[in-house]
């Protein structure tokens, strides 16, 4: 009776090589790797009882096969995986925060806010996968294009702390022409809480006395948002 690749895990090297993730990175490029082949490399090796790559397939199926979901995992919900230790832990999540950085990049032409949808876009880099809440802000020039997008404050699953002023010494400081507000509904709830209508309207009536035009303020979830420009609230 012949015997499976899985049977002895740990010896990928045993396998065909169009199975061993490394070389299949390198023969056929990245594009053709899965998601826990990816993890598979990152990880280096499984347990005495599962490759790494059947070890990486558990990682994903407890994130329902969805990268998103992975990047919002800490250490220790990595560690409770048999055979994931610290280590290999920092190592799967500081390669998902690379990748969430190289969308930070800023390219050299500026980027114009036309529509609720570009703003969405906009903060995606920063807000997508947040386990809590952030209230940033998108300094735009006269052209609308945008001049710096930055962090207010950071609060906790449902609330975080704002400071009206803050906002405005940052816009004045950056001779930012007007502002867009955003923060995110770590819980995907699309519908402004009385208290993000009282801020809006007190952030909204401090920048017309200091003919500083907030434009809209957007609630971000991983999955849409709610602009209450669109609405009809700005």
């Amino acid at each position: 009776m012949s015997k499976n690749k899985y049977e002895n895990p740990l010896k990928i090297l045993s396998w065909s090589e169009e199975d061993r993730p490394r070389e299949k990175f390198m023969n056929k490029g990245r594009a053709a790797l899965s998601d826990a082949e990816l993890i598979a490399i990152l990880i280096g090796s499984g347990t005495p009882k599962m490759s790494a790559v059947d070890l990486a397939k558990i990682i994903m199926q407890s994130c329902k096969d969805n990268i998103n979901e992975l990047a919002k995992v800490t250490v220790n919900d990595l560690k409770k995986h048999p055979g994931i230790g610290e280590a290999k832990a920092v190592t799967v999540l500081a390669a998902l925060e690379l990748g969430r950085r190289r969308n930070d990049l800023i390219g050299t032409q500026k980027r114009k806010i036309t529509n609720s949808k570009t703003v969405y876009e906009e903060m995606k880099p920063y807000l997508l996968d947040k386990p809590h809440e952030e209230f940033w802000i998108i300094l735009l020039n006269r052209a609308n294009q945008v001049m710096r997008s930055i962090q207010i404050s950071v609060g906790g699953v449902s609330s975080t702390a704002v400071d009206i002023k803050v906002i405005f010494k940052l816009a004045v400081d950056n001779l930012a022409s007007s502002v867009i507000l955003v923060h995110n509904h770590p819980s995907g709830q699309l519908t402004p809480s009385s208290a993000d209508c009282t801020l809006t309207r007190q952030i909204k009536e401090a920048g017309r006395l200091l003919d500083m035009p907030v434009l809209d303020h957007m609630i971000f979830t991983d999955n849409g948002y709610y602009s209450f420009k669109d609405e009809g609230e700005m």
